[in-house]
């Protein structure tokens, strides 16, 4: 019983490091004008065309943080760059998501709209540009302690960010 519980977990662990092991393939950040490898990257303010104070410094450092985490670009000024990502903020909105039996607002929905673009500063050309990109945040303010209108844009700039960072990151 021993000998075959340690072939087992032998067996086992073979399997888990081999599966670990193959799954750290090679990934190259390549540009797909043609070779070029992006290091860095510069994330100015975007253009806030909304009402809302404060809503353009949150998002660039949201997007800022998710390139740190991703760690595959160097977050450096313009004028050290590789690519730059730019965009405006054209719109903010917040309406009414869902109603509970008694009619009474449940949750609420807020909408962010940026006309994004990723600039390659060395070919004087777009590696990507997205007119009308849409974050929203859903919350509740029903529960204890109801949430505000602050999370629900929280939560709005972090799928921002997320979507923008992926996008810029897997266009290679």
């Amino acid at each position: 019983m021993g000998k075959l519980f340690i072939k087992v977990t032998r067996l086992f662990l073979f399997l888990l490091i081999l599966t670990l092991t193959a799954s750290c393939g090679f990934y190259s950040f390549k540009s797909t004008s043609g070779g070029t490898v992006f290091k860095t990257i510069a994330v100015p303010l975007f253009d806030n065309q909304t009402q809302e104070y404060g809503i353009r410094e949150i998002l660039a450092d949201s997007i800022a943080n998710r390139i740190v985490r991703d760690n595959s670009l160097k977050i450096v000024p313009e004028n050290q760059a590789d690519i730059i990502l730019r965009g405006s903020i054209t719109k903010y909105e917040r309406a009414v998501h869902t109603f509970d039996k008694a009619e009474t607002v449940k949750e609420y929905i807020v909408r962010i709209f940026v006309k994004v673009a990723l600039e390659n500063v060395k070919g004087k050309k777009s590696e990507w540009e997205e007119e009308n990109l849409l974050g929203w945040g859903i919350y509740n303010v029903i529960i204890t302690p109801p949430e505000t209108e602050d999370d629900g844009k929280a939560k709005a700039i972090a799928k921002l960010a997320e979507d923008i960072v992926n996008k810029t990151v897997k266009s290679w």
